[in-house]
């Protein structure tokens, strides 16, 4: 089976949302039957059961990469680590300011939540600008940790997110790519 066109079957596109001229990619349908969000969360853990991959820690990013993460630790058998939106976490936080489009946004991470030298294994559902992705190694960096990849569903590259990622020296691994589209 071709992994990544069985996942691109799944996902919805949406044309014109949020905006005219976005055609919006919806991974919700991977996650409603429970084969297809098998096989999703298999080609993840697989790979990071591997020992120069495993990570200590998986890290989500706020939301949907908490879906993931939660998800991919408990079946690696490690912690999982979310990064929210700011004024979301109720301890002591450290918080990363990033540019969006039109504006900016910040994500916060409590202060103990990874120890010095902890591999981290870094996820969200998308890359598009790398904006998010990029504001949360800087906050698990901060507190030490050594972010071993990145690792989403979808990579958009004409957006620029990923070749800045990887610019910023940051490993990445993606099932679907949209090039071209």
């Amino acid at each position: 089976m071709d992994v990544n066109h069985y996942l691109r079957q799944h996902i919805r596109t949406i044309p014109d949302w949020p905006a005219p001229g976005v055609q919006f990619r919806d991974i919700t349908p991977l996650l409603q039957d429970p084969r297809v969000f098998r096989i999703l969360i298999d080609q993840f853990v697989h790979r990071y059961m591997a020992p120069e991959l495993r990570p200590d820690v998986v890290a989500g990013i706020d939301a949907r990469g908490f879906i993931l993460g939660a998800v991919i630790a408990y079946e690696l058998g490690v912690g999982f680590v979310p990064i929210r939106k700011k004024g979301k976490l109720p301890f002591a936080t450290v918080s990363e300011t990033y540019e969006l489009e039109y504006g900016s946004a910040t994500v916060e991470i409590h202060t103990d939540a990874v120890k010095p030298g902890s591999r981290v294994l870094l996820i969200d559902d998308l890359i598009a600008t790398g904006g998010t992705m990029m504001a949360g190694k800087r906050l698990l960096e901060k507190l030490g940790g050594q972010v071993i990849e990145g690792a989403a569903i979808v990579d958009l590259p004409e957006l620029g997110g990923s070749a800045a990622l990887r610019a910023a020296g940051l490993p990445l691994f993606t099932l679907v790519d949209y090039a071209g589209h």
